[in-house]
């Protein structure tokens, strides 16, 4: 799999766990925990999309400040996104756990919000890595089994 093909799978994935993380919008109570979750995923895969459209092998960490300096290395331009990879890094883990104090819808709507941010950002430097419309709405993975 060449490079772009190997981001655009990344992108994908990550637009996943955006996408479910607003879908437990709609659940009763909230699961925040885990949108803060999935939130932090969601922006992992943007970075490590970014590293390989660039031919970087990404390292298995969650830690966005780390990868947020490893993409720094490719364009300096990511400091514009510090505060969000910062804000996230935290939840790549700590969520899967009872922790206190629990985390509060400020804390997921926050979490979103510095997603979509990352999201938009990565994609607006490498626009190269979001599938065309026609290749995604193809593509099995996406739409799941038929039923």
């Amino acid at each position: 799999m060449d490079n772009r093909t190997c981001a655009q799978e990344w992108q994908r994935l990550g637009e996943m766990d955006l996408s479910c993380a607003e879908h437990l919008l709609t659940m009763k109570p909230v699961p925040v925990e885990i949108i803060c979750c999935l939130s932090q995923q969601s922006a992992e895969k943007y970075l490590k999309g970014y590293l390989v459209l660039h031919g970087q092998n990404p390292p298995k960490i969650h830690d966005l400040n780390e990868l947020r300096k490893l993409c720094s290395s490719l364009s300096d331009t990511f400091n514009e996104i510090a505060d969000q990879c910062s804000d996230l890094t935290a939840y790549g883990v700590q969520p899967r756990y009872p922790m206190e104090p629990l985390l509060e819808e400020r804390d997921m709507r926050q979490a979103l919000g510095s997603a979509k941010a990352v999201r938009d950002f990565v994609l607006n430097l490498a626009p190269q890595m979001e599938q065309e419309e026609q290749e995604q709405n193809q593509s099995p993975s996406r739409d799941g089994p038929s039923l």
